[in-house]
């Protein structure tokens, strides 16, 4: 088992950025590929960025490459996504995940473990 504890999110101006984390606990989180999704008011929880068991490898939707950084540092047992250029449509709850497999996978359906969420609201 995994316990996943999201952070960072909070209100921030379009064109700001934020950094998110992801306190894993419990079994180890260097053991699973881990991701970030996020869910905005009556829409599907859809991907946003991903990294492999190693952090040699990282994805990311388009919607969000060259502007968001996802990285993990298996000593502190710590998920991070650094969001910058922030868009009004980043606006959404944020969800750290995680997956006993090595990569970084793109489905909500590949993650066993998922944190509460954390609100993230850009304003224009």
């Amino acid at each position: 088992q995994v316990q996943l504890v999201e952070s960072g999110g909070g209100l921030v101006q379009a064109g700001g950025s934020l950094r998110l984390s992801c306190a894993a606990s419990g079994r180890t989180s260097r053991y699973y590929a881990m991701g970030w999704f996020r869910q905005a008011p009556g829409k599907e929880r859809e991907f946003v960025a991903a990294v492999s068991l190693s952090g040699g490898n990282t994805v990311y939707a388009d919607s969000v490459k060259d502007r968001f950084t996802i990285s993990r540092d298996n000593a502190k047992n710590t998920l991070y996504l650094q969001m910058n250029s922030l868009k009004p449509e980043d606006t959404a709850v944020y969800f750290c995940a995680a997956r006993t497999g090595q990569g970084a996978g793109t489905e909500v359906g590949q993650y066993d473990y998922w944190g509460q969420g954390t609100q993230v609201t850009v304003s224009s």
